[in-house]
């Protein structure tokens, strides 16, 4: 089965959006029930070009009844019931239509609620990222799954951030690349420490990773290289230079969280072309002025970061993800029993945002999709591996990337697909057929046709 990705705006107002979706190659539109805010390029609709989504919102009517303390936003700019709308469009051609469903990813819930948000271990909060170690964040996404399956009454149900948003997060005018904070780095702060998770960890778990994230320590270099430390007493020319180590202050997310732009986090951190506090005489030339250098080791992986202490951690993370995964499956039989489900997941234990961690597989799901968004062979490999996790009834979904840096080119499409194919993927997921030009939209046409 290929499964093409869309907005409920996609389809709402454009009349000719079925078919063009029917044409794609597709069997199946996963269509966004409940979506986070976002600046969406609309180059097909023949109202407008550009729609902007202040803040997360649920595009079936709210019904007050069926929810308690958390209670999801309505949109202003679509139809309150848009998602019904374009269902029935989108059905009237012979496309089945899956709920796409994101879960703990909403700053529109995290900011009027700060005491129910991820917090890293400087206690600084995430408010795009609902913590599900709450019980009224996991009740809200019971609420938000049962609500979905009544009303909406789709043909499959998709999973998105079933488990714990992490650092990195594609938000306004994002500041954080410059922190050089590495791929552990992001793993650390990506670990919750709010009210809930905080006494689940042994006691030096908090400050072992805040020493972690500051372990490279600056200091003064001359241009022979000889090193200065800050605290130096001997060497009064150039005096101490007092730089606070780097701390997690913007409102930003895990570099896995597929979706969003991944921070750029170099191993090495840069040095700056002179201290920002001059330390040798105005006389003196570029040549001759001590620079910033940073000394210290980081730890490759958060696992060596925390030492003995990253199995318990670990397991208490996993434990998070699947307690929520499991209660919204049973709702969800409950509720709508031959619905299928799809799970956005990553094998990786350490994983967090849009693909949250499965690394023991679950089995009464239908479909494990990987996220393939990036190297070919790393998605791959990423694939095989959620396969070797699966049970023999399960499908495998690679969910493919037809934009930008993506060449829009069905040759190199269709290559991708055929190695995600070989690693185990028995269906295709396409993001994202409202967003691709029409040029990138004819290519991955054509990249399916190639295929099959």
């Amino acid at each position: 089965m290929n499964v093409a990705y869309l907005y409920p705006w996609d389809v709402v107002g454009d009349p000719s959006a079925p078919g063009r979706l029917a044409d794609l190659g597709v069997q199946a539109v996963a269509l966004a029930a409940m979506y986070h805010s976002t600046r969406a390029a609309t180059p097909y609709h023949p109202a407008h070009r550009v729609l902007d989504v202040p803040y997360p919102a649920f595009y079936l009517p709210i019904r007050p009844s069926s929810w308690s303390r958390l209670v999801p936003a309505t949109p202003t700019w679509t139809p309150a019931d848009a998602y019904l709308q374009a269902r029935d469009a989108l059905k009237a051609v012979g496309l089945q239509v899956h709920a796409w469903t994101v879960l703990t990813h909403n700053s529109h819930l995290g900011s009027a609620h700060p005491d129910l948000v991820v917090r890293n271990a400087f206690g600084d909060p995430y408010p795009y990222a609902l913590c599900p170690a709450h019980e009224d964040v996991i009740e809200y996404c019971e609420h938000l799954v049962q609500e979905i399956l009544e009303v909406a009454e789709p043909d499959g149900l998709i999973l998105e951030a079933c488990g714990p948003m992490g650092f990195g997060h594609q938000t306004v005018h994002e500041k954080t690349s410059g922190a050089d904070w590495t791929a552990a780095d992001i793993d650390l702060l990506s670990l919750c420490f709010c009210t809930n998770c905080a006494p689940l960890y042994p006691e030096s778990t908090r400050a072992t990773v805040r020493a972690a994230i500051d372990a490279t320590t600056p200091t003064i270099t001359t241009p022979a290289t000889t090193l200065i430390t800050t605290t130096s007493t001997t060497a009064p020319a150039v005096g101490t230079i007092a730089t606070p180590p780097p701390t997690a202050r913007e409102d930003t997310t895990d570099a896995r969280d597929i979706g969003d732009t991944t921070p750029s986090t170099p191993s090495t951190p840069s040095t700056p072309s002179r201290p920002s506090t001059p330390s040798t005489p105005s006389t003196a030339t570029d040549s001759t002025r001590p620079r910033i250098a940073m000394s210290g080791t980081k730890p490759a992986t958060a696992e060596d970061a925390l030492g003995p202490l990253a199995h318990e951690v670990r397991a208490i993370r996993v434990a998070q993800s699947a307690t929520l995964r499991r209660r919204l499956i049973t709702v969800a039989r409950r509720t709508a029993p031959n619905v299928p489900i799809t799970l956005h997941a990553n094998p990786d234990p350490w994983a967090t945002g849009a693909f949250a961690p499965l690394p023991a597989g679950e089995p009464q799901a239908d479909v494990l999709v990987a996220n393939c968004w990036g190297d070919p062979t790393t998605d791959a490999t990423r694939l095989a591996r959620l396969k070797s996790l699966a049970t023999p009834d399960q499908r495998i979904g690679a969910y493919v990337l037809a934009l930008p840096p993506r060449p829009a080119d069905p040759e190199v499409l269709a290559d991708q697909l055929r190695t995600y194919a070989k690693a185990g993927a028995t269906e295709f997921h396409l993001y994202h057929a409202g967003l691709a030009s029409p040029h990138r939209l004819s290519a991955l046409a054509q990249a399916l046709h190639l295929h099959a």
